[in-house]
């Protein structure tokens, strides 16, 4: 059973960092792209940032390029997003996700597991 478990949200002023980790238990971590996408009330899920299974290649959605960077640690099945230089419209619930296996990619439909999510929120 996969468990994908969100920590580091938060409130926080705008122009702060805040760094997100996933701690995943999947089988094969190693083996599978990992995703983050956010979602505010009323909204559809977006995407935020993707990296691939070896962590060499990530994707970042134009909103967040440049002051977001996913990375990962597989020995410790773990996702990070460090968030930078955070603005009000940054506010959302976080979630992480587990994509494809030997791949990498932005669409939400390709993500098989999520979890709970984590609130960030930015105050201007």
């Amino acid at each position: 059973q996969v468990q994908l478990v969100e920590s580091g949200g938060g409130l926080v002023q705008a122009g702060d960092s805040q760094r997100l980790s996933c701690a995943a238990s999947v089988r094969s971590f190693s083996s599978y792209g990992m995703g983050w996408f956010r979602q505010t009330p009323g909204n559809e899920r977006e995407f935020v940032a993707a990296i691939d299974w070896t962590g060499r290649i990530t994707y970042y959605s134009d909103s967040v390029k440049g002051r977001f960077t996913i990375s990962r640690d597989n020995a410790k099945n773990t996702v990070y997003l460090q968030m930078n230089s955070l603005k009000p419209e940054d506010t959302a619930v976080y979630f992480c996700a587990v994509g494809p296996r030997l791949g990498a990619s932005v669409a939400a439909r390709t993500y098989a597991d999520w979890g709970q999510g984590t609130q960030v929120t930015v105050s201007s």
